[in-house]
């Protein structure tokens, strides 16, 4: 038997042994909760067979995403800070188009556009490589967490070794005069996980837009214990990532 497989059988013991004493917790919980209930059977009734066990939800801490949180969390701060007339986005979290469409009127635009009916919100389809816009019209403009993904066919996207530069070509095409860019890619070193994403270092991000100014760049590092939100990382910290989250807010002059 090879190690992989040895590795492998082990990790499945420890979590098997790890699922059986949730459940057998998750049982006494039932039980006990029952024998609660049965003193006033007014309001709800509980049966065995309406069970939803949720074993992991019992810990210290709430867990979260920590790239979707704070790179949501990061360009709602600058919209509202900028305060645009409208915004524009391109494919990126469903979760921050229906947030920052509560205080700025949205338009949201995807390959595979979204059902989503909100006021101050709209959802078109669009493609990222032949944007429906005029050049330099877009005073306002978001596309986070998504180029890294164009070309690799994951969303139904035709296959293009280079279809994450025509579409960074797109956006600062489409970028107004004055206007932002907020854009998010995952950073360290460079890398295709195919059909996953690409991974980049900032600097390619910089010079593959070089018609724009980088106003600000911040990091969410791979691990919590080297922060948050970082803005202005160190060269230091951006050598240690594997999969971080760059947050670049680009400008046109």
């Amino acid at each position: 038997m090879n190690k992989s497989v040895k590795k492998f059988l082990k990790f499945f013991k420890i979590h098997k042994l790890l699922f059986f004493k949730k459940y057998f917790l998750f049982l006494k919980d039932f039980f006990n909760f029952k024998k609660k209930s049965n003193q006033n059977k007014k309001r709800f009734s509980i049966e065995w067979k309406k069970r939803y066990p949720c074993l992991n939800d019992n810990t210290k801490e709430t867990y979260f995403d920590r790239h979707y949180v704070y790179h949501t969390g990061w360009a709602a701060r600058i919209i509202a800070k900028n305060n645009p007339t409208y915004h524009v986005d391109i494919a990126s979290s469903l979760y921050f188009i229906s947030i920052a469409s509560a205080f700025v009127p949205t338009k949201f635009y995807d390959y595979r556009p979204a059902d989503l009916k909100l006021d101050n919100l709209s959802s078109h389809s669009a493609d990222l490589l032949n944007l429906p816009f005029e050049n330099k019209s877009i005073h306002s403009l978001s596309c986070m967490h998504v180029v890294e993904h164009v070309g690799l066919g994951r969303y139904g996207d035709p296959l293009d070794p280079e279809g994450d530069l025509k579409a960074i070509n797109e956006l600062q095409r489409v970028v107004a005069h004055k206007g932002s860019l907020l854009f998010v890619v995952p950073i360290g070193k460079p890398v295709i996980m195919f059909n996953a994403h690409k991974i980049y270092t900032p600097d390619q991000i910089v010079s593959y837009f070089s018609e724009l100014k980088l106003k600000e760049f911040s990091l969410i590092p791979d691990k919590e214990e080297d922060g948050g939100l970082i803005k202005n990382p160190s060269q230091q910290l951006l050598n240690k990532q594997i999969y971080g989250c760059g947050c670049f807010w680009f400008v046109r002059n």
